[in-house]
C-alpha cells in the first residue's frame, strides 16, 4: 500500500513538473504528459464537485434552527 501511494505521489509531482515545463516550451512528450495531467485533474475536480453537489440536494435540516 505504501509503495502504491509513493508511486502515485511521484506521478503527481512529475505531472506537475511537466505542466510547468510545457508552459515554458518543453519538448513534445512533455506537452503530452502535461495535457494528460491537466485532463486527469479536471476529471478528479469535476467528480468532487458533483459529489458535493449531490450531498447538498435532498431535504434535510437547513441548519437555521427552526424546527
Amino acid at each position: 500500500m505504501t509503495v502504491l501511494l509513493v508511486l502515485l505521489l511521484a506521478c503527481a509531482v512529475g505531472g506537475a513538473a511537466c505542466v510547468v515545463w510545457a508552459e515554458r516550451g518543453g519538448p513534445g512528450w512533455v506537452r503530452i504528459v502535461a495535457r494528460v495531467t491537466l485532463g486527469i485533474g479536471t476529471m478528479v475536480g469535476g467528480a468532487g464537485k458533483s459529489r458535493r453537489r449531490g450531498l447538498n440536494r435532498g431535504g434535510g435540516n437547513s441548519g437555521d434552527g427552526d424546527e
